[in-house]
Parts: C-alpha cells; structure tokens; sequence
C-alpha cells in the first residue's frame, strides 16, 4: 500500500510533473483533494521559508503528512531576482507571459544571461520537517522557445542542452529540472525510511 502523501499545491502542472517523478510509490493528493481551497500565504524571505509555511499550514489544519516546494528563477545580472518574487514578478496576476516579458527587457544589452532554477522542498512527517533542494544552471535565451512546460520555461536554456525546458517536453525535462532533483532527494529519503 503505497504511503499518502499532501503535495500542498493546486498548480497542476507542479502535480503532474512529481506524481510522473515519484511513479506508483507514493499516493499523491493534492490541497484540493484534501478540501483544502485556501490560498496560503508565502510570506517569508526565503524558499525554503515559505515550503515550510505551506507545509505547516496543512499539517495544523488537515493532520496529514505533507510536503510543499517553493521555486525560483534567479537571474545572476539581477541580484538573483526574482528569486522568491518568481510567480508575482511582474505582478499579482502571476501571469507568466508578463513574467517573461520583464526578464527579458531587464536583460537587454547584458551580456551575463547566467541563471539558475532552485526548488526548495518542505516535507513534514510525522511533526519533523526534512527539507530537499535541487538547482540546475543555465542562461536565459534572448526570446522564447517552445511549447510545453510552464512559467519561465520557454526562456531558460539549461546547460549543457541546446534546448530550452519548453522545446525538450516533459520526458525529458522531468529527468533533470530543479524540481527533479528536489523531488528525487525526497523520493530517495522515502524509500530509506519504509
């Protein structure tokens, strides 16, 4: 009987890619699942901060063993930003697009396009909180590429690929994201604790 896990998310695209990662060993149920419809807020400064407040908050809510990732894109030339601003970036709409968009006019005649996706993730078992990160580096291309993924995955060109995240489809993607690596470290930890 594989263990119940909350994955405090209602991003689908966030749910597809780690149910695909963590394969039949966990059941996946997602806030929704749990009749959860709150928005909870991230207010702390940091990834890491805000995983653990989603996390808790279903933990002292719901009573069920949780995890939550925060994600960012941190663009060197930009003091790391947006960082923890990633999904506001160009405002509360958390529209991807004008996301992009502002990346892109901020990184006009700069020739340092390196960045960085970095995922945090926050898992609260049985009251103890483990966390799991996982950082791929690369660049941001000057204009956008391709059609799957989501967020800023049509400008960020990983290194080593020739491809953005949004040209190389999720098989592949899914192999090697920052929120792969995070979400293997935590499968690894599960498995280790069976």
């Amino acid at each position: 009987m594989p263990r119940k896990l909350v994955f405090a998310t209602n991003n689908q695209h966030k749910l597809e890619e780690v149910s695909y990662i963590l394969g039949d060993q966990i059941e996946l149920l997602s806030l929704k699942d749990i009749g959860c419809d709150v928005d909870i807020p991230e207010t702390a400064d940091t990834l890491e901060g805000n995983a653990y407040l989603k996390a808790k908050y279903v933990v002292e809510n719901y009573h069920l063993d949780t995890f939550a990732d925060d994600t960012g894109m941190e663009v060197e030339a930009l003091n790391n930003a947006p960082g923890i601003y990633s999904a506001r970036y160009a405002g509360d709409t958390k529209d991807s697009q004008a996301n992009m968009n502002k990346i892109l006019n901020e990184l006009q005649g700069i020739e340092n396009r390196k960045a960085r996706f970095r995922t945090v993730i926050s898992l609260i078992l049985n009251g103890k909180e483990y966390l799991f990160e996982g950082i791929i580096n690369g660049r941001i291309i000057e204009e956008k590429r391709g059609e799957t993924g989501f967020g800023y995955d049509p400008i960020f060109m990983p290194d080593g690929y020739e491809q953005t995240f949004a040209e190389m489809g999720n098989e592949v993607k899914n192999t090697i994201s920052h929120r792969a690596l995070a979400v293997q470290k935590l499968c690894e930890f599960l498995r280790s604790i069976q």
